[in-house]
């Protein structure tokens, strides 16, 4: 639908309570817990949700999902959640909070599966418990780095680097720590930053639906057009974009710059386009 896309959506600020604001309250929450079960009782929480080969081998795939809301530690939690809410906010405005959220559990899990093959096939020393959100928070910023690669951060809030270079560093030292393994999963680290990758590259073009995730098929390719010039309408050969029939409007005005933007992206729109955009939603919203 065309309200789904991330072009034509409000601002996240429309609404407080974002999917990426949720998570963050999940893995306060989740941390919580943990640290009241660790602490009060003997019941085994690492063994049975954080991620390891040996919890898999026994049946408990759980751990896959699980062990990307416990944390080893208050700082683990912080920087992770720094990271998810950073990244997560502007991924989630881009791509809609049903992608957004399957972008986050799937960088979770296959960054989850990848660690626990790199468990099996390269030994015990990367077999042991994983815990933590940064398999998912690469993956947001992954995704961050390929929606907005000139976007300028601050590295440890002093450093300008553009985003698209702070994914080539994050990948380096993801690479770096596989080739020289220390107690960090960076293979789940790697897991996360191909999903974030793969899913805006390929994923975020989809038309998603809840809970199953699919994608239309059956349907024609549309090729790219040229929008028609203004001028027309200046001259009085055709009706002013606002005055036409929403259904007409949507066919002959925003389809061709929906096309432009899948063959271009959309930093490549002109104002008129983008204007054209913002009065399509209007009548969106109007219905």
């Amino acid at each position: 639908m065309l309200e789904d896309r991330y072009y034509m959506r409000g601002s996240r600020f429309d609404s407080r309570f974002t999917a990426t604001i949720t998570l963050l309250l999940v893995n306060i929450a989740v941390f919580v817990i943990q640290l009241v079960l660790i602490r009060f009782s003997q019941f085994p929480v690492t063994h049975y949700f954080a991620l390891s080969v040996e919890g898999l081998k026994h049946g408990y795939v759980w751990q896959l999902v699980t062990y990307g809301f416990m944390h080893a530690g208050l700082l683990h939690l912080i920087f992770n959640g720094w990271a998810i809410y950073v990244f997560g906010q502007d991924v989630e405005e881009a791509l809609g909070r049903k992608p957004f959220l399957a972008l986050y559990f799937s960088g979770v899990v296959i960054g989850g599966l990848l660690q626990a093959l790199a468990g099996v096939l390269l030994g015990i020393r990367f077999a042991g418990p994983v815990v933590g959100a940064s398999a998912a928070a690469f993956g947001l910023a992954a995704a961050f780095a390929m929606l907005f690669p000139e976007r300028v951060l601050l590295l440890f809030f002093v450093i300008p680097m553009r985003a698209k270079y702070l994914l080539l560093l994050c990948a380096g030292l993801t690479v770096y720590g596989i080739l020289n393994p220390d107690n960090v999963a960076h293979f789940a680290h790697l897991g996360g930053i191909l999903t974030g990758v793969v899913f805006v590259r390929y994923a975020m073009h989809w038309d998603w639906h809840w809970p199953k995730l699919r994608r239309t098929r059956g349907e024609p390719p549309r090729h790219l057009v040229k929008v028609g010039s203004s001028s027309s309408v200046r001259w009085g050969r055709g009706k002013p974009e606002e005055d036409l029939p929403a259904d007409e409007f949507l066919s002959k005005q925003v389809d061709p710059i929906l096309d432009k933007i899948s063959a271009h992206g959309i930093q490549s729109l002109t104002e008129r386009e983008r204007r054209i955009l913002e009065a399509a939603r209007q009548k969106i919203v109007k219905r």
